[in-house]
């Protein structure tokens, strides 16, 4: 089997393959792009030339490395032009019956030792290598979207994969510049296998009606630091494609959490695919279009209806790091603030907390100086709720528990003045059955701020079938004050973005659980190729693993999906204490503090 791996085809110069020739032929091996169409050569060859001429203008290649690149690409629309090919890479159409025909046709053509690679990312690399005189040689080389840009390949064996062509391929991908993943042969392998049940649950969310597509996509890019919403990553993978890749997820795991949203087959079927049809979840300016442009569901400037209740004054319940961090950001915003805690020593030292957080914001330049005294200035510690009685609006950040929770709003009740807005920063609990230990529930509404609250700029805005109009106005212009993004949505576990994702954390955790893949494979797979700024386990580690499975656990009796059961891994991990940073080892082990 060649190994050299100095002559390589390409068939298929749709964005992918041409992608794929692009870093190819940047990285010296001579590129044979094949295409039965001769526009999609044209298109490949322009594309590379616009590409490389940028790469030249950012610095990024010399002239002359752009123009030794181009002499070594070349284009064909004969497949036979790979017969001197060490490795052919197909990115046809995602069916079987046109990849199969591909490598049917290749057997006749390229020499028996050249490693014959899919570019799939739903289909069975095992199915596709059995229809090859020599299965052996067949695997999965996937690379992610641009290819250029993104560092991930996943290598994927068959059960008929010899090894050699692996080694091969692996080592190639390192040469390229690449990570590469070695991974087994099932739909989606890692990273789309983890990111396309994600997807899915946000496109039934939206087909659900329970926020908005802008929420739903500011929700994921603010809460957790994606690139993309992913509404609008749906559209620029292709709905019909994802749909695809998730008919195939469904079929091996027949997971409903892979059970494609009906939203995905009526987009499909009308030929609203995306960005390459111009339409998908959102409108774009063309077809291949990247701007989107208004149309009748985008929301308009003034979308919450009727005036709020006047604010000048805040109450904080608690004495956390959360609380603190409330706290801060009112003050920031110029409220006079009121941070309660069980006592006024505890409250001291969530006072302090802030101060120090103020001092390194001004030794940074972030803050002047005059500005960190004002803001100290505005905050009153307190050691009860006592001192919220003409707060204009209470919120609580105190412990994730529900009885807690209901005790502290009947206090509430009792000491704020009619007409305070009473807000709740729980991340998964019902908001109307804390609402309901009041005699006033129309005031009551949920505010998730993340942590750190200083740092995130999301704001979850949880309204219950109780909650005011004029409370929930209140609080959009609060967030609008306080610099921070508002996204609205009903009372149901998990919000939005916990909703989407902890199943996804929950679905990673599966994955070793099965030994497909490991930690770090999996870590890697999601930050290189699906631009996240943490892997599930550094994520999973971070927020606590006790956490994490509080958090499953509501999702699961809330939406009775035995998709969304806790992994039995957590729930062993949680058991022995092993809850993440906090304790010094979760899925990992950290040196103690």
């Amino acid at each position: 089997m060649d190994t050299s791996l100095s002559t390589i085809a390409v068939v298929g110069l749709g964005t992918m393959g041409t992608g794929i020739a692009e870093v190819l032929a940047l990285a010296g091996r001579e590129v044979i792009g094949i295409d039965i169409s001769e526009a999609a050569a044209l298109g490949a060859v322009a594309s590379l030339e616009a590409s490389t001429a940028r790469a030249v203008g950012r610095g990024r290649i010399t002239e002359r490395e752009r123009t030794d690149a181009l002499a070594r690409f070349r284009t064909s629309d004969d497949l036979r032009t790979a017969a001197d090919a060490e490795l052919v890479i197909e990115v046809v159409p995602e069916t079987y019956e046109i990849k199969q025909q591909v490598f049917r046709e290749l057997d006749a053509i390229v020499s028996p030792t050249a490693i014959l690679a899919t570019g799939t990312n739903a289909l069975s690399v095992t199915r596709l290598a059995a229809e090859s005189q020599h299965p052996e040689r067949v695997l999965g080389l996937h690379f992610f979207n641009p290819a250029p840009a993104m560092k991930l390949v996943e290598v994927v064996s068959s059960v008929l994969t010899a090894p050699p062509a692996v080694e091969a391929v692996t080592a190639l991908a390192r040469e390229l510049g690449k990570e590469p993943v070695a991974v087994g042969d099932r739909p989606g392998f890692v990273a789309d296998g983890l990111l396309f049940g994600y997807l899915n649950q946000a496109a039934a969310m939206y087909e659900a009606n329970y926020a908005s597509r802008e929420d739903i996509d500011a929700a994921m890019k603010l809460g957790c630091g994606l690139p993309m919403g992913p509404l609008a990553l749906l559209d620029l993978i292709g709905i019909d494609t994802a749909r695809t890749v998730l008919e195939a997820m469904y079929a091996e795991s027949h997971d409903r959490l892979h059970a494609p949203a009906p939203v995905l087959g009526q987009l499909s079927s009308a030929g609203l695919t995306g960005r390459k049809a111009g339409r998908g979840f959102y409108t774009y300016d063309a077809p291949g279009g990247q701007a989107v442009v208004p149309d009748a569901l985008t929301p308009a400037a003034d979308a919450v209806s009727g005036s709020g209740r006047e604010v000048a004054s805040v109450g904080v319940a608690g004495s956390g790091t959360m609380a603190s961090g409330i706290a801060e950001v009112f003050a920031k915003a110029g409220y006079d603030v009121v941070l309660a805690a069980r006592s006024k020593e505890k409250a001291d030292v969530a006072k302090g907390r802030i101060a120090k957080s103020l001092e390194r914001s001004v030794t940074k330049g972030r803050l002047t100086a005059e500005a960190r005294d004002e803001t100290l200035a505005r905050i009153t510690a307190a050691g009860s709720l006592d001192a919220f009685a003409e707060v204009d609006l209470a919120v609580e950040a105190v412990a994730e528990d529900l009885e807690i929770k209901r005790q502290l709003f009947a206090a509430l009740d009792k000491v704020c003045r009619p007409g305070a807005v009473l807000a709740t920063t729980t991340s998964s609990l019902p908001v109307v059955a804390i609402a309901r230990a009041t005699a006033r529930p129309e005031d009551v509404i949920g505010m998730h701020f993340f942590n750190p609250a200083p740092a995130m700029k999301l704001v979850e805005v949880v309204r219950t079938v109780l909650t005011a109009d004029d409370v929930h106005a209140t609080v959009r212009a609060v967030c609008a004050r306080i610099r921070k993004h508002p996204v609205d949505c009903g009372d149901r576990a998990g919000f939005i973005v916990n909703a989407l994702l902890f199943p996804y954390l929950n679905n990673a955790i599966k994955m070793v659980e099965e030994h497909y893949a490991s930690l770090d494979d999996i870590d890697a797979a999601m930050k290189l190729g699906g631009g996240y700024p943490m892997g599930p386990f550094e994520l999973l580690d971070v927020v606590g693993l006790d956490v994490s499975l509080a958090i499953e656990k509501v999702l699961h009796q809330e939406f009775r999906d035995p998709g969304l059961a806790p992994a039995p891994l957590l729930e062993h991990l949680v058991a022995a204490g092993c809850l993440g940073r906090k304790t010094g080892r979760g899925f990992r082990e950290y040196a103690r503090r």
